[in-house]
């Protein structure tokens, strides 16, 4: 971590409050680096980050900490926090484009409860990364109107070995194998998916460790090891 943006970040990633994180001016730092790190290839979050203040904000701390100057250093200290708090959020927020803003407000509105409050508690219990990956789908949704299709892709993303198959000569129906044991927290985030991209003239059909037989696919046809369809 060399920056900043890069605890924002990080913390964001690990799930943490980052009003947790305190920034302070360093007592000893290089003029080449933000982060005043002992070790600089440090991946953890320390719940107090040393950072050299004039790396790229000079212009607003050149007066904060002047050496001769040590009434309300306290004060001083926590305004340091807060600017830098500020400043971080700023940094995360330059790095995005139109697209990452339309994912951002999709997750605002999932999490408020437009989609359902059912979809809203199951989505919070997803990771970021999940729920971007879901977002992004939905977002495809929304620009193409092809459900089938980005239900198919988010599928992919969320469960690596899901494969989708789809019947529509007599009815309109998914048969999708899972490649996985089922449980409650995998039945949970498909249900989800089902319920943001499964058009409502659809079915599905959901094979969990057995996948159900192909006639001439070997690695569907094994004894003990084939779902009825």
């Amino acid at each position: 971590m060399n920056y900043i943006w890069d605890v924002m970040l990080n913390s964001q990633l690990k799930g943490m409050d980052a009003s947790s994180i305190k920034f302070v001016p360093a007592e000893n730092y290089s003029p080449y680096m933000e982060l005043s790190l002992e070790d600089l290839n440090m991946r953890e979050i320390d719940q107090t980050i040393e950072v050299n203040p004039y790396y790229r904000f000079y212009s607003i701390f050149k007066n904060l900490f002047l050496p001769d100057d040590e009434e309300v250093y306290e004060l001083r200290e926590n305004l340091f926090d807060i600017l830098f708090h500020f400043l971080g959020t700023i940094d995360l927020h330059q790095g995005m484009n139109k697209r990452e803003y339309y994912i951002r407000f999709l997750k605002r509105d999932i999490c408020d409860g437009v989609y359902g409050g059912r979809i809203a508690s199951t989505f919070k219990d997803l990771n970021r990364e999940e729920q971007d990956k879901i977002c992004e789908g939905l977002l495809m949704v929304y620009e193409t109107g092809e459900l089938i299709h980005f239900l198919k892709q988010t599928m992919s993303k969320i469960f690596k070995k899901s494969i989708i198959y789809a019947n529509c000569e007599e009815k309109n129906e998914l048969l999708i194998y899972m490649g996985q044991k089922k449980t409650d927290d995998a039945n949970s985030k498909v249900d989800l998916i089902m319920g943001l991209f499964l058009p409502l003239d659809f079915t599905i059909e959901i094979y969990w460790s057995h996948h159900f037989g192909i006639l001439e696919e070997e690695t569907t046809m094994r004894i003990e090891g084939i779902a009825l369809y």
